[in-house]
């Protein structure tokens, strides 16, 4: 803020007041738009009835928060659900869905390479959940950021892993599960990151936190992240599958051609904007009813979103990453494009439009 010039007089005396109160409101530090005061990664929320349903990874646990918004979840007390009593190593990105009326939380834990997805289930969203349980995943290569959902009466999980041993690249899996708790048969890719909007920040290069929404007109999509997590660069992108399309052939997926909701003007998708306050914005969570996709928005209003975020002018460092509030809505006929692969290389029909 520039100095103030000095008044005197009798103009001194009618606006010193108004002026006190506006440099008080300037020099406070302020919240930016959506800017929660938790200083977190990774939301994951659902809405259950009229309580939003958050969970988080604490230094060796994981811990829920209930809240009746989304806004109000970072000053709810946090309950410690489940801790790493048996030292399974560094636990990230845990994810809560309803199932059947129980909870189930997904979350990956374990030391470089070792990371697997682990599962926990209770009666109740904040207590009584049971010990830790491997998932089985096929080929059982390192993987973190699962989840769970169900698209025309078959239960999926969708998860970012490597395809071998090494640390190349993150893809996007997905496989058949016959229980919450259960994987069957093979584990398939549905995206790589090899569009070079997805390829700025690499070493390695990423797609990961895959979250499942259905739009109108009942297509199944998948909203993740791309981009190296600790750069400004992260961002949202969609996988839309086509009418009919098979979840488990990648040619039925069509990319968004660009990131939807990021900082970085050069890697938007034409028609959608950088952010002005959320520096990298990314894994984010749609705080769907029940977090069950059946229950997918309809066209028309915007609805709650959570994301983490860097505040605008502030490092981008993994430590100064907050939980951001906003909203989204469907965007129509919206055709992504491919070049030089099998089948119809376009695609019209539902995309996302992102708000701070």
């Amino acid at each position: 803020m520039k100095p103030t010039r000095r008044l005197s007089g009798a103009v001194a005396v009618l606006v010193s007041g108004v002026l006190a109160a506006v440099l008080a409101l300037t020099s406070a530090p302020t919240a930016q738009a959506g800017q929660t005061a938790l200083r977190a990664a990774d939301p994951s929320v659902l809405r259950v009835g009229g309580t939003y349903v958050s969970v988080q990874s604490t230094g060796g646990g994981i811990a829920v928060r209930q809240a009746p918004s989304t806004a109000a979840l970072a000053s709810a007390p946090a309950r410690q659900v489940w801790s790493d009593t048996g030292n399974l190593g560094e636990v990230w990105a845990p994810e809560i869905v309803r199932d059947g009326g129980r909870y189930y939380i997904y979350f990956s834990a374990g030391r470089g390479p070792a990371h697997r997805m682990y599962v926990i289930s209770s009666a109740g969203p904040d207590s009584g959940y049971t010990a830790a349980t491997k998932l089985a995943l096929p080929d059982d290569k390192w993987a973190i950021d699962g989840t769970l959902f169900t698209f025309n009466g078959q239960r999926w999980f969708v998860w970012s892993g490597w395809a071998g041993d090494t640390n190349v690249e993150q893809n996007l899996y997905i496989a058949r599960m016959s229980s919450p708790t259960t994987p069957t048969g093979a584990r398939y890719v549905i995206s790589q990151p090899r569009e070079s909007w997805e390829r700025v920040v690499g070493n390695p290069f990423i797609n990961e936190a895959p979250e499942a929404i259905k739009d109108p007109h009942g297509q199944l999509h998948v909203v993740y992240s791309a981009n190296g997590s600790w750069s400004g660069q992260y961002c949202l992108a969609d996988l839309r599958l086509r009418a009919g399309g098979d979840p488990t052939y990648v040619w039925d997926w069509y990319k968004s051609n660009g990131c939807l909701f990021g900082s970085d003007r050069a890697t938007m998708m034409s028609g959608w904007d950088p952010t002005l306050h959320a520096d990298g914005p990314g894994h984010h969570t749609f705080a769907l009813l029940d977090g069950d996709i059946a229950t997918s928005p309809p066209a028309g209003p915007t609805f709650p979103l959570m994301y983490h975020a860097v505040p605008e002018g502030t490092p981008y460092a993994w430590e100064n990453r907050h939980w951001y509030t906003g909203t989204f809505c469907w965007w129509g006929g919206t055709t992504y494009r491919r070049a030089n692969v099998p089948g119809a290389n376009t695609d019209t029909g539902w995309s996302l439009k992102f708000f701070e």
